[in-house]
């Protein structure tokens, strides 16, 4: 999937207007609002996006630091994400709001000085910048979505959704490995229809594995959101079947995903 930076960014600052717009007004007791992320408040989702902007600027801008910072996290082990959201628990809703902001467009100026194609370092291997935007904007939209379910809002789909099934695609290797699987052989081929009605399409079927449907779905089981039984993908084959029910799209531990019916969601005309 061919990505001009610039475009990429300008997509990641929209998908950032939808969670402050979110926030903005949101009365303090809201903050503190279990999300479908267990242990996690509205809060805590918060804190992690301002959290992990201001780790992909340091390692776009000091590599060094970076590395040395990421060491001390890791050695917390695999619940470091949760150990990062316990830091800034009470920290008053006001300031982490204005982390947020203040972290996201450091995070938007540095990328926009910035080569697609320079590699910076990570919490696995090193990325791109244009793999780290895309990882920042899916970051974005699911733990958007987090909030969104939390305060009953039904968010717009976009085509942005787009960056967010490449990486899922692109995670596939990735979703096995995590879990000590052998990476399966067999292609899976995955058709999607975005929100504008166009057609998105990955790979091959030589095999017979395919994955159709709505990206919207798509995205949401990748980024582990919803179960797949509550979507309306199809799933053809034995590896494509596998790879769904342990897709992931984001760094860390193997994520627990989502239980059928969870979460319940109230949409809001």
């Amino acid at each position: 999937m061919a990505v001009i930076l610039p475009e990429l960014l300008a997509d990641l600052a929209a998908e950032t207007s939808v969670v402050d717009a979110m926030l903005t007004g949101l009365r303090a007791a809201g903050w503190q609002r279990p999300t479908p992320a267990v242990g996690w408040a509205i809060r805590d989702q918060v804190s992690h996006l301002a959290f992990f902007d201001e780790a992909a600027a340091m390692a776009a801008t000091d590599p060094d630091r970076f590395r040395a910072e990421t060491a001390a996290l890791l050695a917390l082990g695999p619940t470091f994400p949760d150990q990062v959201a316990d830091r800034y628990r009470t920290m008053p809703p006001w300031e982490l709001l204005e982390w947020f902001r203040t972290a996201r467009a450091e995070l938007l100026r540095v990328f926009g000085t910035l080569e697609g194609r320079t590699r910076a370092p990570w919490y696995g291997p090193d990325m791109s910048v244009t793999s780290s935007v895309t990882a920042r904007l899916m970051e974005t939209w699911a733990h958007g979505q987090d909030i969104a379910d939390t305060l009953g809002v039904a968010l717009t789909p976009t085509d942005r959704l787009r960056h967010i099934a490449h990486l899922g695609v692109r995670t596939f290797g990735f979703s096995f490995q995590l879990r000590g699987r052998p990476v399966p052989d067999a292609p899976v081929l995955v058709d999607l229809t975005a929100p504008s009605g166009q057609r998105w399409t990955w790979g091959e079927n030589s095999t017979g594995d395919t994955v159709s449907g709505p990206a919207l779905d798509f995205c949401l089981v990748v980024t582990q959101r919803r179960n797949l039984a509550d979507t309306a993908l199809r799933v053809t084959g034995a590896t494509a079947a596998q790879w769904l029910s342990i897709a992931q799209t984001f760094a860390g531990a193997p994520g627990p995903g989502r239980r059928p019916g969870e979460p319940t969601v109230r949409e809001i005309a």
